[in-house]
């Protein structure tokens, strides 16, 4: 079996697809792997990504992780390793993006790697060091009210900065716009400067396919997924249909949410207004004992015969901070992705064939729910989010798994997925 090209670490496993979907928009063979997997790789593919449930836990915990992955797919032969994060740059002061890039590198004796969460494709771009989702700074986009991971500055030097011990420094987009030998030579500068870690503005896919040159021979790039796809040319390969192919699709249709972001709010009240079936989940119901996946489950058993169904608990900021307040910030997130987890399962073990999961805990905790291993990532849906095909342990069972960043998609993501596989 050939070596694998690319070894891919993510800190989430929506943010997992992220990458793996690039990936193979770009001509690579990839398949995800649910957590680091206890046996050597049995297939034949370009890439790997590993993806963890690491972006909010304790930093020590996200760097044994991510150590964890990193020593299985040098033992898979990877020839460049790369750490992906979420576009919108999300961390707590204390890492996990930081600590864990300074521990790779530390391992794979690297002096010098980038950072940039830049996905044009997303409408997350960087400029002077300065993250954006779409017109507006990162800290006015609805990321300073996220829940877990709340983003009130832009500036991703200072960002990374306070959670590194090395120098972080800029390749700004004067440097990027003149190519891969101009962004090598700011390169060499800056490590002699003294600087370990640079973040770089990107504000279009034709800067990440400049900077990707720049990237060959560098043992780790950590990012968000948009670099991506400037790295398979550098091993030869090239866009390619057969590289996102999936076996048919069949079965029944569902649609779990446990994301509170501005788009996913977007897309559940534009479900709602199409006439589709949806239902809230309450988490104070279920603080107060109440078995709402039962509930839930038996409001779906007759509908999901006749058309998708969606089951969410997406609320907004105020609405989330409420709940917060009588439950705690992690009892509340925690109760809720293992309510939307059961119902997932109980979905699939009455014929849901075809799921899609919106929010990154929510469906790290779905993924695992059904216990799902490994996933083959084919076509894409909305930039960022592919669908995937997997087996569960559902008596074996496989379905085709949409799994879908809070902030990703288009208000119509909910209808539109199901018709990509049609």
């Amino acid at each position: 079996m050939a070596k694998l090209l690319l070894g891919c670490i993510a800190d989430d496993f929506t943010g997992a697809t992220d990458l793996a979907n690039n990936l193979v928009r770009a001509g690579m063979r990839v398949v995800q792997a649910i957590g680091v997997p206890a046996t050597p790789l049995d297939a034949e593919v370009d890439a790997v990504v590993v993806a963890l449930k690491s972006r909010t836990i304790a930093p020590a915990e996200a760097i044994a992780q991510s150590l964890d992955a990193l020593r299985w797919l040098q033992a898979q032969g990877a020839r460049q390793i790369y750490f992906k994060y979420c576009s919108t740059f999300d961390s707590t002061p204390q890492g996990n993006i930081g600590p864990v890039t300074e521990a790779l590198m530390e391992a794979l004796k690297c002096d010098f790697t980038i950072a940039t969460p830049a996905f044009p494709d997303n409408k997350r771009t960087v400029f002077k060091g300065y993250l954006f989702a779409g017109d507006v700074l990162l800290n006015e986009s609805g990321m300073q009210n996220h829940p877990l991971t709340p983003m009130t500055d832009p500036n991703l030097v200072r960002v990374l900065q306070a959670q590194c011990t090395r120098k972080v420094g800029l390749i700004d987009h004067a440097v990027v716009a003149r190519g891969a030998a101009a962004v090598t030579e700011r390169i060499e500068q800056l490590k002699g400067e003294g600087v370990s870690i640079a973040i770089v503005d990107v504000v279009s896919n034709d800067d990440l396919l400049r900077l990707g040159p720049a990237l060959a021979k560098m043992p780790l790039v950590t990012a968000g997924s948009g670099v991506a796809i400037g790295l398979p040319a550098n091993f030869g390969l090239a866009p390619s249909s057969q590289a996102s192919a999936l076996p048919a699709a069949g079965g029944l249709r569902a649609v779990v949410s446990g994301s509170c972001s501005l788009a996913t709010n977007r897309q559940v009240l534009d479900f709602i207004q199409r006439g589709g079936a949806a239902l809230a989940v309450d988490p104070l119901r279920i603080a107060a004992g109440v078995d709402v996946a039962a509930e839930a489950l038996a409001w779906a058993a007759p509908l999901i015969g006749k058309q998708p169904v969606l089951v969410y608990s997406t609320a907004e900021a105020g609405a989330v901070k409420s709940v917060q307040g009588k439950l705690g910030v992690e009892e509340a997130g925690a109760m809720v992705e293992r309510t939307i987890a059961a119902i997932a399962r109980g979905l699939v073990e009455r014929g849901v064939r075809q799921l899609v999961v919106a929010g990154g805990e929510t469906s790290g905790a779905c993924v695992q729910a059904l216990g799902i291993a490994q996933m083959q990532i084919g076509p894409q849906i909305d930039p960022g989010v592919p669908w995937c095909h997997a087996r569960t342990d559902v008596e074996g069972l496989p379905v085709h798994i949409a799994l879908k960043s809070g902030n990703f998609g288009g208000d119509d993501f909910f209808t539109k997925a199901f018709t990509v596989l049609a």
